[in-house]
C-alpha cells in the first residue's frame, strides 16, 4: 500500500467539475484506491464518494492505494487535486 497526503488547492474544492476529472483520472488506474479525512473512507473511483467527502479548498486527505499501479496513481492524484507538502 502507497499513501500520501494533500491539502485540495482547487478554488472550490473537489466539488462538480473537479471531482468528476478526479474520479475519472483514478478509474484510469487497477489499484484500489482510497480517499482519507479524519476518520474517514472512501472510493476514489466513486463520484458520490468524493462529493460526501465535503473536500474544500484548503482541505487536507490522504489518498491510498494498493494494487500495481499503487504508486503511480496516488502521485497523479496528488498532482490532480493540488498541494501535496501538506502539514
Amino acid at each position: 500500500m502507497f499513501s500520501k497526503e494533500v491539502r485540495v488547492t482547487n478554488q472550490v474544492g473537489l466539488y462538480a467539475k473537479a471531482a468528476t476529472t478526479f474520479v475519472q483520472k483514478a478509474n484510469e488506474f487497477k489499484s484500489t484506491i482510497w480517499v482519507e479525512k479524519e476518520e474517514r473512507r472512501v472510493n476514489a473511483k466513486s463520484l458520490l464518494g468524493i462529493l460526501s467527502m465535503g473536500l474544500t479548498k484548503d482541505s487536507v486527505m490522504t489518498v491510498l492505494a494498493e494494487g500495481k499501479d499503487e504508486q503511480e496513481a496516488v502521485m497523479a492524484l496528488v498532482e490532480l487535486a493540488g498541494d501535496d507538502s501538506a502539514d
